[in-house]
């Protein structure tokens, strides 16, 4: 693999545009070299044809001449490395910003007076401008974690103290005991200037008295001035913290060291993870200018990447030991103080392995994927043998068994439309994991997310083909009522595979999506991530299947399904209320997730957002309401008109958010006229195809409002299920850019790591504050 495409896979994605831009500097380098070749094989300028001029050669043309250096020979002599090529000089600039002063490195190319020389200028300039950015945001990110580190500390003294204080009640302040606290947290590791005089121990002193200079033991005393942060995590919590209940005093207890000690391990792990992002981050910029530096040697026979590595290594990036120090303090610390000295389990936990690539899993979703395919054939095939079609059972089977097992398909569908976003997250780069938060490691795969849904495929048309098979056989005949619960066995055997405590079927996006889905449910009691309301969007597309499983309710807790009749529960005002009520949850739970993050930041957008969804609750009853009524009903063409209207600015209101709230796209002074400054996708007109297709397939609704409610050769269920499944395939599309975008502001925020909460507040660093 080439050096570049080797940097760009390494880079981390949200500070992708802080490294070197390596890919502009070879360009800029291979221009020199056209040029030079050109003087080769034109030493004449008379003889050189006008095109020849033109910086922007073609690749082409640069692999045309790449071999004429050595057929003749070196371009210029080799300089002797006496020669000086460039002279660099670093000099103190004023940051207007940050009102600080940083060293700023400055290239002075020797050879400018030379035929050429302004190429090799233009590359020193942009090459100096490169380093100096790298500098500039390494030095402030380094400083960044320092600080953190100090927050660290007075955290790890005060978890301390509480843990004597929880074990021993009856402690009395000042309590110092070195063997209970251990050493400071982030300051075990003691620097050794093995320097051979044979003052090792003195020195080891010297530089532990050094570092410990500005912290102090962990006591009890520290427990009089920190108090506990109480943030809103429970509904419990929540109700607490409305009116005024919720406390912020230490009480000593055995569950408030529990919540400190993982809410400060999961700072260490995410703090340590952003050491480790600025260490390859220093090491992939300095290896770098290494190799293209070389490659310019190579390409001018120059002798100048000995004086800029130099000044490579000497500078902060080369020179600054803090991130290294601080990997080996947080290291020991956590080992120490959260896996009770166990190494192996500790660099286990703070550097998780990478997942590796497993060949049967590829060969179970290709297995099962035909399967699925020879399955379909079956069924097809026995249909059209038998005529089902025209049987006299049709519609018995389109208005109970279809719904039934409808609803796999609808889950199945979804699931291939997440599998193909992981895809193209994965393949553009966009940092899917850590956008929706999970744990490092266990992410799905899209061929994991593929496996899921082929197996699931695999199941319900194995169950559909079973079902055809056993009413059309005379000697099934008395087990009708088996017959009919095999779609529900499937839906039972589903859910406990689901919630199975069980450490198989990916046992921790399993829990991950229960939580999620817990949260979802009791909105607003619970603070509101992204993975929440992301969850709760795609519930808003699978109304459909929520209807199904209320007829699964009704079919099998209030019908008659032994005989294949469900119309006693279908016709009751009941269902038809539960029906509306069950296509409304979904918008009001995200209409109630809305308002907690309207009250707790203050962002009017939220507000807009509740109302785009409460339009829509309005929009989906009228419409609701209309197809239960018959036409000949009085009042039909009132409520036909009102579903319209209502119909008509939903969907413009969320179209409208869709694209420019949602997606960011249709700015119209953007670097991409009508899209947005940066871009993913290689093409513009996939942005434009995507804002179309959103909107045509947001005007599936029509076909309730217009009448369409059962075409000539279509069911009534079999066109509603086509129209919930557009429904499916617009959010699958919704998803990839809303991520997409979602990505691009942790870009241009430099979010890397998560943010989590630390369990303790110190008062006098509130004063200061």
């Amino acid at each position: 693999m080439k050096f570049g495409k080797e940097f760009a896979s390494q880079m981390i994605p949200e500070w992708r545009e802080a490294y070197m831009n390596y890919s502009y500097l070879k360009t800029l380098l291979k221009e020199i070299l056209i040029f030079r070749q050109r003087q080769i094989m034109y030493p004449s300028p008379a003889k050189a044809p006008v095109k020849a001029t033109s910086l922007k050669r073609k690749v082409s043309l640069f692999r045309a001449f790449s071999g004429l250096t050595s057929r003749y020979g070196n371009i210029s002599p080799r300089k002797d490395e006496e020669d000086e090529v460039i002279l660099v000089s670093a000099m103190q600039v004023a940051d207007e910003e940050q009102g600080e002063e940083f060293r700023s490195y400055q290239t002075t190319f020797l050879r400018s007076a030379e035929e050429g020389g302004e190429f090799e200028l233009v590359f020193f300039r942009q090459l100096d401008l490169e380093f100096n950015r790298v500098i500039q945001f390494y030095r402030g990110k380094v400083e960044e974690v320092v600080k953190q580190a100090e927050e660290l500390n007075i955290q790890m003294d005060a978890l301390i103290a509480l843990r004597i204080k929880v074990n021993d009640p009856h402690a009395i302040p000042p309590f110092i005991n070195e063997k209970t606290t251990g050493a400071y947290p982030l300051e075990v590791i003691q620097e050794i200037n093995t320097s051979g005089d044979g003052n090792e121990e003195e020195e080891e002193e010297k530089n532990r008295l050094d570092d410990r200079k500005g912290y102090k033991m962990a006591s009890l005393e520290v427990l009089n001035h920190i108090k506990i942060n109480a943030t809103a995590e429970t509904p419990r919590s929540t109700v607490r913290s409305v009116f005024h209940f919720g406390r912020s005093e230490l009480h000593y207890n055995k569950k408030e060291l529990k919540d400190a000690q993982e809410k400060l391990k999961l700072a260490f792990i995410e703090f340590h993870e952003k050491l480790r992002f600025l260490k390859s981050y220093s090491f992939l910029n300095q290896l770098a200018f290494s190799k293209i530096m070389k490659k310019y040697d190579k390409i001018t026979s120059r002798n100048a990447s000995d004086a800029y590595l130099k000044m490579v290594d000497e500078s902060y990036l080369g020179q600054s030991d803090e991130v290294v120090k601080l990997i080996e303090r947080v290291e020991a610390a956590f080992i120490k103080h959260f896996c009770n000295g166990n190494r192996h389990q500790g660099m286990d936990t703070l550097r998780p392995k990478a997942k590796r690539e497993r060949h049967r899993i590829t060969f179970f979703v290709g297995c099962f994927f035909g399967c699925s395919l020879a399955l379909v054939v079956a069924i097809i095939a026995l249909v059209h043998a038998r005529d089902l079609l025209q049987h006299r059972s049709r519609t018995a089977y389109m208005n109970t068994i279809f719904p039934l097992y409808s609803l796999f398909g609808f889950v199945v569908l979804h699931i291939l439309m997440y599998a193909a976003n992981v895809y193209y997250w994965t393949r553009y780069r966009v940092n899917y994991s850590f956008i929706f938060g999970f744990k490092q490691g266990t992410e799905l795969g899209f061929k994991e997310v593929l496996l899921l849904g082929s197996g699931l495929s695999v199941v319900t048309l194995a169950g559909i083909l079973s079902n055809l098979e056993m009413d059309l056989d005379d000697r099934t005949q008395s087990y009708k009522a088996l017959t009919e619960l095999l779609p529900l066995g499937l839906v039972i055997v589903f859910l406990l595979i689901t919630i199975c405590p069980f450490n198989i079927f990916y046992r921790a996006n399993r829990f991950f999506l229960l939580v999620c889905l817990w949260h979802c449910v009791c909105a607003p009691f619970y603070v509101v991530t992204l993975p929440d309301f992301f969850l709760a969007d795609q519930f808003t597309s699978q109304v459909q299947l929520l209807r199904s499983l209320e007829f699964y309710v009704c079919y099998y807790g209030w019908g008659d399904y032994k005989k294949r009749d469900a119309s006693k529960c279908i016709d009751s005002d009941i269902y038809k209320t539960i029906y509306i009520v069950v296509a409304v949850v979904p918008y009001w739970l995200r209409v109630l997730q809305c308002l907690r993050r309207l009250c707790e930041g203050k962002d009017s957008t939220q507000a807009l957002n509740a109302l785009k969804y409460f339009s829509i609750i309005v929009a989906v009853v009228a419409r609701t309401i209309q197809t239960q009524m018959i036409d000949t009903d009085a009042r039909y063409m009132t409520i036909k008109y009102i579903a319209l209207a209502t119909s008509i600015f939903a969907t413009i209101f969320a179209t409208y958010w869709d694209l420019v709230m949602d997606w960011g796209l249709l700015c119209r002074n953007s670097e991409n006229p009508w899209l947005r400054d940066k871009l993913i996708l290689p093409k513009r007109s996939i942005y434009f195809i995507a804002m179309v297709l959103n909107v045509l397939l947001r005007l599936a609704w029509m076909q309730t409002v217009l009448g369409f409610r059962e075409a000539p050769f279509l069911h009534r269920n079999a066109l509603v299920a086509i129209v919930a499944s557009l429904e499916i395939i617009r959010r699958g599309l919704w998803n990839f850019f809303r991520l997409e975008n979602e990505h691009l502001n942790n870009v241009g925020k430099f979010r890397a790591v998560k943010s989590v909460p630390l369990p303790f507040s110190h008062e006098d660093r509130q004063k200061d504050l």
